[in-house]
């Protein structure tokens, strides 16, 4: 009997822990046995793995055949084991050596000729072996090349086929180990609101919630500019350093949507009024990311807010708060970063005419309620700018498009400010954190004990208020917030009124 233990990585959230794959040749009827709570793309892999081996040259042993991936209540999921598995079956019966495999680690779904196809995850894994005291060796597929570049100590090698990392275990010809790169930062499309002709509030109310990372919901009719002034936003943000430029890039790999094009490049996601929960937050048997987790350090832009179905929407409401999601299932827990900026838009009405000077609209007050209170009072309060976005007027549509202005640059200098203060943007200080830096002129201090009865506020839209606040005097270069600057946020704490 030989046996034969090779190293790999499963997936957990973003998170890559060891799996050894043991590959067992003993004595009895032919049959190839896979264990340790392998997901249906696991167990298929004894039919791609066969037939990669006998491609490649390699015999495949006709003898009963035994897999074990340990830990054996660790789900697994995917073809990444495909290599493993194979390299396993290899060592097992003796076609290349048993002490060669020690010191690696292989992840790559195997082609039925033998070729390594890319796998998801694969710097989530590159992380994890940076991380690890042992620092194996870790073969990917050259396609993942880009991925694992990403990690400074340049410990991955890459591999094209089958007979490549037998060459490499033999020492005949040895894998080619992938260095560290870092590409170019990528430029960020439509990043100017000087193409938006009028919306002078807007672009002021967008900007605020730029330079605080707070989230902002426009109120407009149809064609007013609300999903164009959203799609510039995050060319007023700043650029990603890189361990952020990092995060972004792990949750797309994990994802299965790394592209070393989008390095650098905030996030801008916009789904469907049609997507389901576990589309916006995550989930199924193994927890995939979501929207919110894909919006991660860029924006998540909800176009038609009250299209979306209501309990979708409520599912918003804790990652908001914490800027994070837990997706628990029956056996396992995943936990994804959802630090992201809303932005929303909706129409006032059903039909998007209400308050309009001529009389478009035809909806009666019940319905435009009904339509108004889709979204909750819950998630209302959570979001820190609410805006009416006015249609623009025939004179601004005639006038030539303006010069770019220094909106991002003003915007940089305050959350340059925010960092040297308090290291986090002015949208995440907590309670101890307002009372800290939010200090009031005296004529603030009236104003802000006449607001919270007068509106009606929760304690959470009072320290909200002056978050936003804070980040009105920021943009002034301002060390006290003043009376006009706790006015201008409380005025975009509006309800959702049409008057």
């Amino acid at each position: 009997m030989s046996l034969a233990v090779v190293h790999s990585r499963a997936l957990i959230g973003l998170h890559a822990p060891e799996v050894r794959v043991e590959v067992h040749l003993g004595n009895g009827l032919p049959a190839f046995h896979i264990v340790g709570l392998p997901q249906a793309a696991v167990r298929e892999s004894a039919d791609r793995v066969r037939a990669a081996l006998l491609h490649c040259g390699f015999d495949f042993p006709n003898r009963r055949l035994t897999v074990n991936l340990a830990p054996a209540d660790l789900p697994k999921d995917s073809g990444r084991f495909d290599l493993p598995i194979a390299v396993g079956i290899l060592g097992a019966s003796g076609q290349v050596p048993i002490d060669a495999l020690q010191a690696l680690e292989f992840v790559g779904e195997l082609s039925l000729t033998g070729e390594i196809r890319p796998i998801r995850g694969a710097l989530a894994m590159a992380l994890a072996l940076h991380a690890d005291p042992a620092r194996k060796r870790l073969v990917i597929p050259t396609a993942c090349r880009a991925e694992t570049a990403l990690v400074s100590d340049g410990n991955s090698l890459a591999a094209a086929n089958l007979v490549d990392v037998c060459a490499h275990l033999r020492g005949d010809s040895p894998l080619e180990r992938i260095a560290h790169v870092v590409p170019a930062a990528a430029a960020t499309p439509g990043v100017d609101f000087s193409d938006v002709k009028g919306q002078l509030l807007a672009k002021r109310a967008l900007e605020v919630a730029a330079a605080g990372n707070h989230s902002a919901l426009m109120i407009g009719p149809p064609g007013a500019g609300k999903t164009m002034l959203a799609q510039r936003f995050p060319g007023l943000l700043p650029a990603l350093d890189h361990d952020e430029a990092l995060d972004c890039a792990l949750v797309r790999s994990i994802a299965g949507r790394f592209d070393e094009r989008d390095w650098g490049r905030r996030p801008f996601r916009s789904p469907h009024h049609t997507a389901s929960a576990v589309a916006l937050v995550g989930g199924g048997g193994v927890p995939r990311p979501g929207e919110v987790t894909l919006a991660h350090r860029g924006v998540l832009f909800l176009d038609e807010l009250p299209e979306f179905d209501s309990r979708v929407l409520e599912v918003l409401r804790e990652p908001l708060e914490s800027g994070e999601i837990t997706i628990s299932r029956a056996a396992r827990q995943a936990t994804f970063p959802a630090r992201f900026q809303l932005i929303a838009a909706m129409n006032p009405c059903p039909c998007g005419h209400a308050g309009d000077a001529h009389g478009q609209c035809a909806c009666s007050a019940d319905r435009i309620l009904r339509y108004q209170r889709s979204v909750s009072g819950p998630l209302l309060d959570r979001i820190d700018i609410r805006i009416h976005v006015e249609p623009v007027s025939p004179a601004d549509l005639q006038r030539p498009l303006s010069a770019s202005d220094d909106a991002r640059s003003r915007v940089s200098a305050a959350i340059a400010r925010q960092r040297e203060r308090q290291t986090v943007p002015n949208a995440q200080l907590d309670v101890r954190g307002v009372e800290r830096v939010c200090s009031l002129a005296e004529g603030a201090r009236t104003l802000l004990r006449e607001a919270p009865e007068r509106l009606g506020w929760s304690a959470r839209g009072h320290h909200r208020v002056l978050r936003v606040a804070r980040t009105i005097a920021d943009l002034a270069g301002a060390e006290v917030i003043g009376r006009t600057h706790l006015a201008e946020a409380i005025q975009y704490r509006r309800a959702l009124a049409t008057d």
